[in-house]
């Protein structure tokens, strides 16, 4: 990675933080709203290391957002009451990182056996896994089960959000144009020959669920601190679906395109709050209608863009 996008990285997080400083200063549901866009833009941008540019079909997205959130917060609850308020901060990252790296793990349990599958199969078992997560949680009463988990310490701010939302950009652009990350392009467009010249499609397959699932967890972290109370229901297989458009609408392994696609799906909603009862059915035909005039996703020109 050119010296050239750490520049940018580190402009990227001062800004959050010039931001933020004056956070207090903003209405308080335009802020929500642009915290949510900042979680969604990691969910895009790390489910599209594993369906853009490694070409696989992943639909439990969801349930490692569910872990890092359940993991994360608890770890918060926990220990918010035994820390002083100015080790809050440190707090906060080891459980956002706790709650990535957690799902990174059991991204690796489900993907060693099950990246073997392809196209369909592989998008039945993903879906499958997120289902099985949200039905434990609903089960578990160390995590409020059916009820929720309540009393999240609300940690979460601008800051948080966007500085994670670059440092996942950086990181998911950094593997990709390495010498390494060519081995996702060269699995994505054939895996026979990839393996041909000995690039093991598997192994590849892994390392970008596993770094998806990291970031995903990350996530989901930021979210449970964001809104300070989780459901099982909140992380279903419509919440799945939701970061999938993301990545379909913005351009299959175009980053720059799978964050504006973040932006506009998590504005649009918002902006058809006036029709009440009717903004979903609204919204799913404006997603039909996208779909059905640009199937290769709005931001999706020429040659791949990285």
């Amino acid at each position: 990675m050119n010296s050239g996008a750490k520049r940018f990285l580190l402009a990227a997080i001062l800004v959050a933080a010039g931001v933020s400083f004056f956070s207090e200063q903003f209405n308080k549901y335009y802020l929500g709203v642009i915290i949510d866009i900042g979680i969604n833009v990691i969910l895009a941008v790390s489910l599209n290391l594993i369906n853009g540019h490694t070409g696989q079909f992943s639909l439990g997205h969801a349930g490692f957002m569910a872990v890092g959130a359940y993991t994360a917060a608890k770890i918060s609850i926990v220990f918010a009451d035994q820390i002083p308020a100015s080790l809050a901060p440190v707090l906060f990252l080891i459980a956002l990182i706790s709650g990535g790296l957690l799902a990174a793990l059991v991204g690796l349990a489900v993907g060693v056996p099950t990246l073997r599958l392809r196209g369909d199969y592989l998008a039945i078992v993903t879906l499958g896994f997120g289902e099985i997560i949200r039905v434990i949680l609903q089960n578990m009463d160390s995590v409020g089960a059916a009820s929720g988990l309540k009393n999240i310490p609300h940690f979460t701010t601008f800051f948080w959000a966007w500085a994670f939302a670059a440092v996942t950009v950086f990181v998911v652009t950094a593997i990709v144009n390495s010498t390494y990350g060519r081995g996702f392009i060269a699995v994505h467009d054939d895996e026979i020959a990839a393996s041909s010249v000995g690039i093991n499609p598997v192994r590849y397959k892994v390392t970008a669920f596993v770094f998806g699932a990291f970031f995903a967890g990350i996530a989901g972290g930021l979210y449970a601190h964001h809104k300070v109370f989780l459901t099982p229901t909140g992380f279903d297989f419509l919440k799945s679906i939701d970061i999938v458009m993301m990545v379909i609408l913005g351009g299959m392994g175009r980053t720059a395109g799978v964050i504006i696609a973040a932006i506009l799906l998590t504005l649009l909603p918002e902006f058809l709050r006036g029709f009440a009862e009717y903004r979903m059915i609204v919204y799913s035909l404006l997603i039909i209608v996208l779909m059905i005039l640009r199937p290769q996703g709005l931001f999706n020109f020429g040659k791949r863009k990285i």
